[in-house]
């Protein structure tokens, strides 16, 4: 069996917290096949219960015919995106290995510095996730936001849309709050949990 090479990653505490990382995860040996609607929405949910479990929300992930991008963007001093990423890809492999596919062996991140977590550069980052569509030519010019596989993944909230228009505010507004309140909200006498 022959060694694998293994990425170097940072020191993990820069993985947790409120810590924001590009993460690129790509098809072992780039084949292509296994995106379709029906693995869109598989994909949505695990990552929807990613995101629950490890206290993260994703405000930009697009998949492409040979590997997915994600930012991903801690809302606790105790989320660990490695530990949450070990969860993703194990069972992001689950559902590929059962159409005959799976992810090389790491995924690649980019853990933003100070000056990319700035409110432009944030954007930028998520804007050139949103894109990548478009520089693979499958979307033209500018329409990367018909691409059917760019979404976000904010626990509790399915009503956010990358594309519209209030979408930025609403983004601020809602990772502001599960930061303050957190994700779970329990109503005293409601009479249910």
């Amino acid at each position: 069996m022959s060694k694998r090479d293994h990425l170097k990653r940072l020191p993990p505490e820069h993985y947790r917290g409120l810590a924001m990382v590009h993460w690129s995860l790509t098809i072992r040996e780039r084949k292509t096949g296994w995106l379709a609607v029906p693995f869109f929405y598989r994909f949505r949910e695990l990552l929807a219960h990613t995101c629950f479990r490890y206290g993260i929300a994703c405000p930009m992930f697009c998949l492409m015919p040979d590997h997915f991008h994600m930012l991903w963007v801690g809302l606790f001093n105790g989320s660990d995106q490695l530990l949450a990423m070990k969860h993703f890809r194990k069972s992001v492999n689950e559902s590929l290995k059962r159409i005959k596919f799976d992810l090389q062996d790491q995924a690649y991140d980019h853990v933003l510095t100070e000056s990319e977590r700035s409110e432009d550069s944030f954007r930028e980052v998520c804007d050139y996730i949103a894109r990548n569509p478009e520089r693979a030519g499958l979307v033209p010019v500018d329409e990367y936001a018909k691409y059917p596989y760019t979404g976000v993944v904010v626990p509790g909230y399915p009503q956010l849309r990358p594309f519209e228009a209030s979408f930025w505010d609403e983004f601020d507004r809602t990772v502001s709050y599960l930061r303050k309140e957190g994700l779970l909200r329990f109503e005293m006498g409601s009479g249910s949990c």
